[in-house]
C-alpha cells in the first residue's frame, strides 16, 4: 500500500511539472526597426544573447517595421517599440509595459523638434505657413506626432498650409535632418535624440540650425510583454533589463561586445503605464491611432 501511494505521488508530480521543452521554449522579442533591419539586429542581437544567458532560456530577435508591428504582435513574447506603438498595442492587444530605455540628455524621456536653417530666416512656427516641411515616420511620436501637435495648436494645418513629405526607405530621421541641411526643405520634424547624436558624431554643425519649436517630453523607447508570457517570467525578464550595467558584455558572432554600448542606450529604468498618458492625449489631439476618428 505504501509503495502504491509513493508511486501515485511521483506520477502526479510528473504530470504537473513542466517539461524540459516547455521550460526551454524560445521566447521571441520583436524590435521595432528604427533605421534599417540590419542596423536594428546589429544593435540588439547582443542584448538578446545577454538575456538568453542571464535567464537561461533561448531568445530570438526579430526586426519588425513600425507599420507591421500590430499585425505581428500576437506572435511575439516581448516588444521593443516607441511610445506610440506601445499605447496602440496596450489598448488593442493587452501588451503591458516593463521598462524604458535611457539615452541622451533626457534619459528615459524624448521630445520632437521642428528645425530650420538659421539662414532661412524662419524663427517661429507661424513663419512655417506656405513653406515646405519633411516629417519622419507617421507612427513616430517624436518625428511626426509631436510636430503635428505643435502645428495644429498653432493654427497650422499641414494639409492646407504646408507642402510636406515623408522620405522613403531607411534612416528616415537622418534624411529629415540632411534634407533641411541641404536646403531641400524649409523645415524638418526631427527627434531630439537623433539630432543630438548627429551633432555629437560631427555629421552636422549645431550652429547652422534653428530649433523653432520643441514638443513635450514623453517616454522614450520601451520594452513590454505580451499576454503570452507568465507573470513570474515577465518579472524576471524586467529585472534582468534593469540590472544591466555599463560594462556588462556578451559574446556574439565570435566578438565580445558591451551590451548597452551596442544597443546605443545608457540603461533601462522602471516605468509605469500612467507615464504614457501624455502620449495618449497627444494621439487624441492629432487624430492618431489608437484614437483616430474617421
Amino acid at each position: 500500500m505504501k509503495r502504491a501511494v509513493i508511486f501515485f505521488l511521483v506520477l502526479l508530480a510528473s504530470c504537473n511539472a513542466p517539461s524540459a521543452k516547455e521550460e526551454k521554449r524560445t521566447y521571441k522579442i520583436g524590435y521595432m526597426i528604427c533605421n534599417s533591419e540590419q542596423e536594428t539586429l546589429h544593435r540588439f542581437k547582443p542584448l538578446t544573447a545577454y538575456l538568453s544567458k542571464k535567464l537561461d532560456v533561448p531568445f530570438e530577435a526579430s526586426a519588425i517595421d513600425t507599420v507591421d508591428f500590430t499585425r505581428q504582435v500576437d506572435t511575439l513574447d516581448f516588444t521593443h517599440t516607441n511610445s506610440l506603438l506601445y499605447v496602440i498595442m496596450n489598448r488593442n492587444h493587452g501588451v503591458e509595459i516593463l521598462a524604458a530605455e535611457k539615452a541622451g540628455s533626457n534619459g528615459a524621456r524624448a521630445k520632437g523638434l521642428i528645425i530650420t536653417l538659421k539662414k532661412s530666416g524662419i524663427r517661429g512656427v507661424s513663419n512655417l505657413k506656405g513653406k515646405s516641411m519633411v516629417f519622419g515616420p507617421m507612427l513616430g511620436p517624436t518625428s511626426y506626432m509631436s510636430q503635428l501637435d505643435i502645428l495644429l495648436r498653432n493654427g497650422i494645418d499641414p494639409e492646407k498650409d504646408l507642402t510636406y513629405s515623408i522620405p522613403p526607405g531607411s534612416y528616415k530621421h537622418e534624411k529629415v535632418i540632411y534634407g533641411v541641411l541641404f536646403g531641400k526643405y524649409d523645415a524638418g520634424a526631427a527627434p531630439l535624440m537623433d539630432f543630438e547624436r548627429m551633432v555629437s558624431d560631427g555629421r552636422i554643425d549645431r550652429n547652422e540650425f534653428e530649433v523653432v519649436a520643441e514638443g513635450e517630453l514623453i517616454p522614450y523607447c520601451n520594452v513590454a510583454v505580451t499576454q503570452k508570457v507568465d507573470d513570474g517570467f515577465a518579472k524576471r525578464f524586467k529585472q534582468a533589463l534593469l540590472d544591466i550595467k555599463k560594462d556588462d558584455t556578451v559574446e556574439v558572432d565570435g566578438e565580445v561586445v558591451k551590451v548597452l554600448e551596442r544597443a546605443m542606450v545608457d540603461g533601462y529604468t522602471d516605468v509605469q503605464d500612467k507615464d504614457f498618458d501624455a502620449v495618449r492625449e497627444m494621439a487624441k489631439r492629432t487624430n492618431m491611432p489608437p484614437y483616430q476618428r474617421f
